[in-house]
């Protein structure tokens, strides 16, 4: 097929984004595609042409625009095949705040929270008791987020995260260890514990991206039960935003057996040493074919009985 990678983008999760790209592209030569790039930032005029010239697009960017559903929506006018979640679960699913409104909507327990659609007055006070995250209500890897455990720290966590974002969410702070868990088509994959190597607090952006930043350990050593629960609830999130293909939600553990839902990401990170490729890993699945799977049930969603482009190879 020819497929459009469309990779980099405006947001701040660009460099993660492009250097998923190179990987993604080498993966759809060896499966014997052809390939053409896409940078939004570079060159978005020529979107919905190339779109339209092209059996499939594979999306790999990160934040908004790219995980807020807006390209997924261009690419259903251009009917032009994508793998992922549609327009709408991308949007639900970008916003943590709605999302964790999905969440309690589908009985599932996420820590308690405030949003600020605005920066807070001088006398504002959280409902929540002291220590808690504050972090941007759209995006993601962390970018902006910080732990507040004093009312003298508030200030500078507020500007810091309102410089970067117009929305914010402050979110209870939920001591324990970290999991995240995967959906491939309408399986749970098996969960990984997360564990941060640099002194830090959270899984922020460095613990994520720097060499040696975490330990990120699958199958994860917990229970059986812990386990199956964290699974059963990823997929239940996942089914609840509506999203299809695959997608990642993330945990925190409170006392070791209560898992707690921190948000759902449709578009997460792909190259080969990335969660989602790394627990597809766990069940026996190379990259090259976690990557031809994930365009089989882009096809199967997105697709049009027929094929697109009859006579094109």
């Amino acid at each position: 097929m020819h497929i459009l990678l469309i990779a980099g983008g405006w947001s701040d999760e660009r460099e993660v984004s492009l250097s998923g790209g190179k990987q993604i592209e080498e993966s759809l030569k060896r499966l014997g595609h052809t390939v053409t790039r896409l940078d939004p930032q570079e060159n978005l005029s020529d979107f919905m042409d190339l779109a339209t010239a092209h059996d499939f697009a594979f999306i790999n960017l990160h934040g908004s625009p790219g995980e807020d559903g807006l390209f997924q929506a261009m690419l259903e006018e251009a009917d032009c095949p994508y793998q992922g979640a549609n327009p709408k679960a991308s949007f639900l699913s970008l916003n943590k705040a709605t999302t964790k409104l999905v969440y309690q909507q589908n009985g599932l327990p996420t820590p308690d929270w405030d949003f600020l659609p605005v920066p807070p007055s001088k006398d504002w006070k959280p409902d929540l008791e002291f220590p808690f995250v504050v972090k941007p209500n759209n995006g993601g890897s962390s970018i902006g987020m910080s732990l507040v455990r004093t009312p003298e720290e508030m200030p500078k966590a507020f500007r810091q995260v309102f410089e970067s974002c117009k929305e914010v969410l402050v979110e209870e702070l939920v001591e324990g260890i970290e999991i995240t868990c995967a959906v491939l088509g309408d399986e749970a994959l098996p969960p990984i514990l997360i564990k941060p190597n640099l002194c830090n607090e959270f899984f922020d952006y460095a613990s994520k991206y720097e060499a040696g930043g975490a330990d990120e350990i699958c199958p994860a050593p917990v229970d059986e039960e812990l386990s199956r629960k964290v699974m059963d609830m990823a997929l239940t999130a996942h089914r609840a935003l509506g999203i299809t293909g695959y997608s990642r939600t993330d945990f925190m553990v409170r006392g070791g057996t209560e898992p707690m839902c921190i948000e759902t990401n449709t578009l997460p990170g792909m190259t080969p040493t990335s969660l989602v490729p790394k627990a597809a890993a766990a069940r026996g699945m190379s990259f090259d074919a976690l990557i031809a799977r994930l365009i089989e049930l882009g096809l199967e969603t997105h697709g049009h009985p027929q094929g697109k482009s009859q006579g094109k190879s």
